[in-house]
């Protein structure tokens, strides 16, 4: 396994394992320019390799993010039958997916941003999705702190994917809670889930007079979130502030949903925020979602913006 930093020379800086193509620090300042790591790192190597210890903390997630219920899906009639890792069920590309790999990697340096393109061939029959897949992450730190991660992928055979990015986010930085973050959310409706977080038949519902209406910036201490939210526009997703420390982040993305998870189960509950942009959970199985089909001739992409700024610099 390898590491890689791209540092900006601005503030930012990053630094990815090619073990999962994972996120495992972010260094941003703050209003004071102290720098900390505002995203979940876990102490070493073996505990991002033990299931027990790491909920994809960081990790590029796929072939497909989220759960498929029953593990099953059928492609122009075939029924194809994923790996059953969360009872009975799918969820984010199966026992082995693709945070359990070690991705190949390539640093490109340009006159205005710094790149890291990771690269991971899925054969025919991973995890039981059908075709071969090529699949490709790129994070993007430049002058003017941004991060951006953007997803590429493509098939020897018609299929489903959705990678996204699973990452903790804690602005405050490493040892403290979310509670006193606040979250704004660009969505007024959210899926309905079970109690086994599985999508209820219908569609998409209001987050109006629920707890779940982050419309306005609300404290996080006041919330308990593990759900999927509709985006309303693309223009942007979420607002994060920090107001202790004056950090604030901006998630701009072409999906049209988040998940956004609030890290109560996480062995250290609320550490971190969870932002995953990309497709609908279950969406290979709901014609009523925006498709996630990728035919062979096609190219898969997804692309999300994290915008660093202190509080002071922009309206929050």
């Amino acid at each position: 396994m390898d590491a890689y930093t791209l540092d900006s020379g601005n503030g930012l800086a990053i630094t990815v394992w090619t073990f999962g193509a994972t996120l495992v620090e972010v260094n941003v300042p703050d209003r004071h320019g102290r720098t900390d790591n505002v995203v979940v790192r876990l102490p070493d190597l073996r505990s991002y390799e033990d299931p027990a210890l790491n909920a994809y903390v960081g990790a590029t997630v796929g072939r497909y993010c989220r759960c498929v219920t029953g593990g099953r899906i059928e492609l122009d009639g075939t029924v194809h039958v994923l790996d059953r890792n969360d009872d009975g069920h799918h969820l984010h590309g199966g026992s082995l997916g693709f945070d359990k790999h070690v991705w190949r990697a390539e640093p490109q340096a340009f006159a205005d941003r710094l790149v890291l393109r990771l690269r991971l061939h899925s054969p025919d029959g991973d995890q039981g999705y059908p075709g071969a897949l090529d699949a490709e992450v790129r994070y993007e730190v430049d002058a003017d702190s941004r991060l951006t991660i953007e997803f590429r992928a493509t098939t020897t055979a018609s299929t489903v994917v959705g990678l996204t990015n699973h990452a903790f986010w804690n602005l405050g930085g490493a040892g403290r809670t979310v509670d006193d973050h606040e979250l704004t959310l660009n969505s007024t409706r959210y899926v309905g889930f079970d109690e086994r977080l599985m999508p209820l038949v219908g569609p998409p519902r209001p987050v109006a007079g629920t707890p779940l209406d982050h419309t306005t910036p609300r404290r996080l201490r006041d919330s308990r979130i593990d759900n999927f939210f509709v985006l309303d526009d693309p223009e942007w997703a979420a607002e994060v502030v920090h107001r202790p420390s004056g950090r604030a982040m901006r998630v701009l993305t072409d999906q049209s949903g988040v998940g956004v998870y609030s890290g109560d189960h996480f062995r250290r509950p609320r550490a971190g925020l969870c932002l995953e942009t990309g497709a609908w959970p279950d969406a290979p199985n709901r014609p009523d979602f925006p498709s996630v089909r990728l035919d062979p001739g096609q190219t898969y992409r997804h692309r999300t913006i994290h915008q660093f700024q202190t509080i002071g610099d922009v309206h929050v």
